[in-house]
């Protein structure tokens, strides 16, 4: 990433959250490899997700929401199947729209109330929203915010890289209300909740996104993506483990998901793509479990930062039992949805 590019957008920020559901942090079936997805136009150009291991009326879509403490948040939520699901994803998202009353407990949908997504158009890997002229009436200290729930939004969709938003059919080069300014495309480049580490500077830095932890008004568990600025290195994977041990920052209020004491796993990048991350016993708790919070954010965390799979193992086991329960023994790619809520 150019180091203009860090200087232009570090001063803006945000603490975006992703909901959990039950006790599994992840959802049953989530941490498994994504099932084969494609990306067609519909009748009206609009994106359409297709799965063929899904079945029935609905599925599950993930949607980036502000939460009651005003971070953005992507959840799964499940919609009715129909051509065009992401722009009814889109549309989901706005205020008093087709989702009010039907949002998941402490979340709020993100588009200016009266907002109309007039259409969605796939062209070489971007998504083209034309939005309604109510698009322009959000409030300023939301903006970075609103351009990263529709940026994460759509790019959660196979073969969506970028994002391109109009107003009545006209590009917007800037935001209409703060002026944020967009290089022609936004991608999850952009980072979200941007912050830096101790003594970085925004021109000599390197974005990693780290999922730590949170917990809702009743308790339950959620992990919240944070795009950290560190000191500048080619080795992103180690960084983002280094990071994961250091933890969230005091005033985020977040929780860590590794111990601060935690020895750095030995990483090695195999020739088949898949990051072998070799943890010591001291991962492990009395039960000589590991934490599924911990593993489930080491997976979340890589698979966000280029890392195709990842290989958990401890003291060179692949043999891993972990208190979720889930089956880590072979490589995990990044999950197709995450935190899934029944409605």
């Amino acid at each position: 990433m150019k180091p203009s590019y860090w200087m232009k957008w570090g001063a803006i920020a945000g603490i975006t959250v992703m909901l959990t559901s039950g006790c599994s942090l992840l959802g049953s079936n989530e941490i498994d490899p994504p099932q084969d997805e494609t990306v067609v136009a519909g009748t009206n150009g609009d994106a359409l997700s297709v799965s063929a291991a899904v079945q029935g009326l609905t599925q599950g879509v993930t949607m980036y929401l502000k939460d009651r403490n005003g971070f953005i948040a992507p959840v799964t939520l499940n919609l009715p199947r129909a051509e065009g699901i992401a722009k009814l994803t889109l549309e989901s998202m706005v205020v008093d729209g087709v989702s009010k009353g039907q949002l998941p407990k402490d979340f709020t949908a993100v588009l200016p109330k009266g907002t109309q997504v007039k259409g969605i158009d796939i062209k070489e890997k971007t998504a083209i929203v034309d939005f309604t002229k109510e698009f322009k009436s959000y409030a300023q200290q939301d903006e970075r915010k609103l351009m990263e729930a529709i940026t994460w939004t759509l790019t959660g969709f196979a073969g969506v890289d970028n994002v391109e938003l109009r107003i009545d059919g006209v590009a917007l080069k800037q935001m209409p209300v703060g002026g944020t300014p967009i290089d022609g495309k936004l991608s999850r480049a952009m980072g979200i909740n941007i912050e830096r580490a101790d003594g970085v500077e925004f021109g000599q830095s390197t974005p990693v996104t780290l999922y730590f932890q949170s917990e809702t008004t009743d308790k339950t568990k959620y992990y919240v993506p944070v795009t950290r600025l560190v000191k500048r290195t080619d080795d992103k994977a180690t960084a983002v483990i280094e990071q994961l041990i250091v933890g969230p920052t005091v005033k985020s209020k977040l929780h860590s998901v590794l111990a601060p004491t935690l020895e750095l796993p030995k990483l090695e990048l195999g020739a088949d793509g898949v990051m072998n991350v070799n943890f010591t016993d001291k991962l492990l708790g009395t039960d000589k479990k590991a934490p599924g919070e911990s593993i489930q954010s080491v997976i979340l965390s890589l698979t966000e930062n280029a890392v195709s799979k990842v290989q958990i193992k401890v003291n060179g086991n692949t043999a891993v039992q972990a208190t979720d329960n889930q089956n880590y023994s072979k490589p995990v790619a990044k999950p197709s949805s995450v935190n899934p809520i029944k409605m």
